[in-house]
């Protein structure tokens, strides 16, 4: 790579927003921090963090040695958390009513069928919480019946024991169907709470909010989420009145089309100076049509038309076809029915596990899907033109970075969404 030095970016600001994730944004420091090591000792350039300085959102320095030019890059997490935290904060029971009700959305729309057509990893993985808990459902339905039957025998055995064979005795009846349907009862609650103790293996009630969540309001962003969104442009925009070189937003999964709306808000009010840091937005693993093809989803559908349009930025989409959970080389404007003759981002390009990753690697990744879908955050053995930590921590911009590069042959750019409307 050559890079005029005094052209090289010096100084970054970079905001990362995360998914649909409930635990703290320590986990994303611990992640830059051992896999950009592991990335700078395969690519033999040189990365060190250092604690945050200040207030304000939390967040990490990076500083960064490569091709002999010294970058300071400041890396924070805009948190929302606790909003999942809240969404997700339901009993057993509500999450079966979601569960319907979020499948009734997804059906009667039609907006199912239509991400049908797209990659079918997404779907599965859509699909998936529905039907392990119909599973969980059977298999506490089938405990209930084998320990009610077991004491309902033990029961009439006790009772045989002590007093003889009796043909029918009403009371000894009544008592033996309550005690056995207690102790049926017991069984179904202990194995419905057991698998929800076990969803940190299982991801199941976890993806069901996940979906609920936007199903709730069928593509419409909630209130409360809203207002933090207001608050995260209002750091960008600081951000882009200092005296930065570069201001990278990066938007994982749900953070993608969080992003979007964000960026587009922010251009729209006038807030990013034409004379100020270059901006840039990286979206990663997204998973924009699950909300763009709902009904009511007319500001998301606005945002990405308005924003493929922008000269102001530089949109850059990256996933790849080995991350089961995301809408791999699925152009998130086009397919959304959205796209323009002015159109001209994002740039789709594949990250390429089976390439950028060594055949051993890609072995023992191939089937934990939840953790290849943090792969564009990770290192990689055999480094191809994707490099997240030279992305947020080299002398490149995005834009420079990726100039001249054509979109990947294999995505999907044309319009697949029942729902094209930008307005209610």
């Amino acid at each position: 790579m050559t890079n005029d030095a005094d052209e090289a970016v010096k100084k970054r600001r970079v905001f990362y927003i995360p998914g649909y994730d409930p635990i703290h944004p320590r986990r994303y420091r611990e992640l830059y921090r051992s896999e950009g090591k592991a990335q700078a000792d395969t690519s033999r350039y040189d990365l060190k963090l250092r604690p945050k300085e200040g207030g304000g959102n939390y967040g990490w320095q990076v500083d960064s040695l490569i091709d002999d030019i010294e970058v300071h890059a400041d890396v924070e997490v805009l948190v929302w958390s606790d909003i999942v935290r809240d969404s997700m904060a339901n009993s057993i029971p509500a999450t079966y009513w979601q569960l319907i009700r979020t499948a009734w959305v997804y059906i009667t729309s039609g907006a199912l069928w239509r991400l049908m057509r797209l990659r079918k990893g997404p779907v599965i993985a859509a699909l998936y919480p529905v039907g392990m808990l119909l599973v969980q459902l059977l298999l506490a339905c089938l405990a209930f019946y084998v320990v009610g039957t077991v004491i309902g025998k033990a029961s009439r055995l006790l009772e045989e024991a002590i007093y003889g064979p009796v043909m029918f005795w009403p009371r000894w009846f009544e008592e033996t169907i309550i005690v056995a349907s207690l102790g049926g009862l017991a069984a179904f609650y202990l194995t419905l709470r057991w698998f929800k103790a076990q969803d940190a293996k299982f991801f199941v009630y976890y993806l069901m909010h996940d979906y609920a969540y936007s199903a709730a309001s069928r593509g419409a962003n909630p209130p409360e989420l809203e207002a933090r969104m207001a608050e995260f442009r209002a750091d960008i925009t600081n951000a882009l009145h200092s005296d930065v070189d570069e201001v990278l937003v990066v938007g994982h999964s749900s953070g993608a089309h969080l992003g979007v709306s964000i960026l587009s808000d922010l251009i729209r009010m006038g807030e990013a100076p034409e004379d100020g840091p270059t901006l840039s937005f990286l979206s990663l693993g997204q998973v924009v049509p699950m909300v763009s093809f709902l009904p009511q989803a007319h500001r998301l559908r606005a945002d990405l038309q308005f924003l493929s349009t922008q000269d102001r930025l530089t949109w850059v989409d990256v996933t790849a076809p080995g991350d089961g959970c995301a809408f791999a080389l699925c152009d998130p404007v086009s397919v959304s029915g959205v796209a323009t003759d002015g159109k001209h981002w994002p740039l789709v390009l594949s990250a390429a596990f089976t390439q950028t990753l060594s055949p051993e690697r890609w072995k023992a990744l191939r089937w934990k899907f939840f953790r290849l879908h943090f792969q564009y955050m990770c290192a990689f053995d055999r480094p191809g033109n994707y490099d997240y930590f030279q992305i947020t921590a080299g002398p490149k911009t995005l834009g420079d970075r990726y100039r001249g590069r054509t979109p990947s042959k294999s995505r999907i750019d044309h319009a697949v969404s029942k729902y094209t409307s930008v307005a209610p």
